[in-house]
């Protein structure tokens, strides 16, 4: 546990080194492109470090504002509440999350925040409304496993920073597909490398996309999901809510392709309707449902 933790920050430390390199870079040379001469470097180091500290600051803020989720207060969610409660003495964690909700017909979940002393748990009211309490108690434990074992900072500056370098690239392209840039006198020198920032940046975004992937392993579901079972002790009621979130067939409403690896499970339906046994693809965000409960069951 200890050593996955470690590892889990110098991933993110290693992600936030080559984001600051290419944003660094790219917007060094659309600069140029636009003749701003040696202030260039200083635009692309102010820009690349102030967007990297915001990622790191507020991803668990940009996360929610884009789930449009609300604080879950006691009263109107005691039940969640009341669970996460029980579970916080089993886990041992010092600094009790934050709960929000997602007003969404799609039962799912996922924790966010750049550590355990700043995390959150977000839940849709289609979770509350379809899982029992058991069901309930599996889903917000994986969350809370995400937590201590620090996947909420990877999975949360991830997310951002993709963010970021997904419309810097549509930027980029807009403006070489309008031509932004000419000017009316003999200077258009600038044009040629902007063509070659277009295109860079066109490579780099699913590039990156697919790095966010990679550097989020399944491997941090299926180790969340075996440590749900041991803060419950019921690995049942982990089985019977993975069972309830695969077959719900409701879209989330919020979901999109930068934060869909935070969540218990992908927001974007692509059940089988075959009745074959679905398995994990290499580009998946999420190791299969089929696969996750039969590791589960390898756990009793």
């Amino acid at each position: 546990m200890y050593e996955d933790i470690r590892n889990n920050k110098i991933k993110t430390g290693v992600i936030v080194t080559i984001f600051l390199v290419v944003i660094t870079l790219i917007v060094y040379y659309v600069c140029m492109a636009f003749d701003l001469g040696i202030v260039s470097i200083f635009i692309a180091m102010a820009f690349s470090i102030g967007t990297s500290w915001a990622s790191y600051y507020y991803s668990d803020k940009i996360v929610l504002s884009i789930n449009k989720a609300h604080p879950a207060n006691q009263e109107q969610y005691a039940k969640l509440n009341n669970i996460l409660g029980g579970l916080m003495v089993a886990s041992g964690l010092q600094h009790r999350p934050k709960l929000y909700v997602v007003d969404d017909p799609q039962p799912n979940a996922f924790a966010t925040g750049r550590n355990p002393e700043n995390a959150v748990i977000c839940v849709t009211t289609g979770l509350l409304e379809k899982m029992d309490y058991y069901e309930l108690e599996g889903v917000v434990a994986h969350e809370l496993s995400h937590i201590k074992n620090y996947d909420i900072r990877l999975s949360a500056v991830v997310s951002v920073m993709v963010g970021f370098i997904v419309i810097l690239a549509d930027w980029v392209s807009r403006a070489l597909f309008w031509g932004f840039g000419d000017r009316d006198n003999d200077s258009k020198s600038g044009n040629p490398i902007l063509m070659l920032i277009g295109l860079i940046c066109l490579i780099l975004a699913p590039i990156f996309g697919q790095l966010m992937q990679l550097a989020l392993s399944r491997r941090r579901e299926f180790l969340a999901d075996a440590s749900a079972v041991e803060l419950t002790r019921n690995p049942d009621g982990m089985i019977s809510a993975l069972q309830k979130l695969d077959s719900d067939p409701n879209e989330l409403k919020t979901a999109n392709n930068s934060t869909a690896h935070m969540y218990i499970v992908s927001p974007f339906k692509a059940n089988a309707k075959d009745g074959k046994k679905r398995k994990t693809s290499l580009f998946s965000t999420h190791p299969s449902i089929d696969d996750r409960i039969e590791a589960i069951r390898n756990l009793k």
